[in-house]
């Protein structure tokens, strides 16, 4: 696909919440003589981007430049993630170390092949005000060389009703492309956006309808795009695909790619990643769609968070 070949010259700004993704795997071979739970023998650990920082990953992974922008705490985790995100070709001269702040981690513990448990260590109060402003004239400075935007909420207090509006409203006025991976009931915060990406059952709660009535998922997205003033707006269906709703445009459908799913972790950062490189690269939204879905099925064929990168994605095309 030709296409593939402007990913380089594509600079995305990624704001929103960053997580350090920890796996402990290992081999279950008895139960705890103490408590009825099984006992895991541990094998190796893994350290990998999560949240926005797997969208950042997704998007180096398909050879664009991510500028990642989102907040940290000072300690040992915020030095792993950093090493993992250097690693993974994304700079960290825009994330930005706040004290009294615990850097978000989510350690899965994996047995043979099965996801045990998840632990879960991370703050989620809201920002000050002169936090929120420190975060804006950071992404201030780098507005004019990006191409696309994307904000990665995953309601840990960073992507506030007062931050979102501003972005977009900058983002807007240079005349540039704004995706949205959504989070909590109240979407309008989100207004004006380009583009947004909930899956299914986060679209049809935000619009305050039941999963269970009959075409729910196709009001929610007609209801979102009317009222949102988006000018698409993508639903995750999982294994059902996906469902692309644009102005004045019949609703498209697009079944879901995956051979064997073993893992759903991150991929909807695979999603929007994709979209917003497509995106920039000249792409329309139906190409665009097309695309991540393809990225989406490949990831969540991984166990564990795990990047799209270019040169599977070639193979498959």
């Amino acid at each position: 696909m030709k296409i593939t070949e402007n990913f380089s010259k594509v600079k995305v700004l990624i704001v929103g919440d960053i997580m350090l993704d920890r796996y402990w795997w290992g081999n279950v071979s008895r139960i705890s003589p103490e408590a009825p739970v099984p006992v895991v023998t541990l094998d190796k650990t893994s350290l990998l981007a999560g949240g926005a920082a797997n969208v950042a990953a997704n998007v180096a992974g398909l050879g664009a430049k991510p500028y990642l922008v989102g907040i940290i705490g000072e300690d040992a985790e915020a030095e792993m993630l950093s090493e993992v995100l250097l690693e993974a070709n994304i700079s960290t001269s825009f994330l930005i170390p706040l004290k009294n702040y615990q850097t978000t981690v989510k350690t899965r513990i994996v047995a043979h092949n099965q996801h045990v448990v998840r632990i879960d260590q991370e703050n989620t109060r809201d920002l000050s005000r002169e936090e929120e402003q420190v975060i804006f004239k950071k992404i201030e400075t780098v507005i004019d060389e990006i191409d696309i935007f994307i904000i990665s909420d995953y309601a840990k207090g960073l992507i506030s009703e007062n931050l979102v509006k501003r972005l977009i409203t900058k983002t807007v006025s240079k005349q540039k492309k704004i995706l949205v991976d959504p989070k909590g009931k109240n979407y309008s915060k989100y207004k004006g956006a380009t583009l947004l990406t909930p899956n299914q059952r986060e679209a049809v709660q935000a619009t305050n309808l039941e999963e269970h009535e009959k075409d729910s998922v196709e009001k929610a997205g007609n209801i979102l795009l009317e009222s949102l003033l988006v000018e698409a707006l993508l639903i995750t269906r999982g294994e059902k695909g996906m469902m692309l709703f644009q102005k004045n445009k019949e609703i498209e459908h697009l079944r879901a790619l995956a051979r064997k799913v073993y893992d759903v972790t991150g991929a909807g950062d695979t999603v929007i990643a994709s979209l917003a490189v497509m995106l920039a690269s000249g792409a329309n939204f139906r190409e665009a769609a097309n695309i991540a879905n393809i990225s989406a099925g490949l990831v969540v064929e991984q166990i564990g968070t795990t990047a799209i990168s270019l040169e599977t994605l070639r193979n498959v095309l």
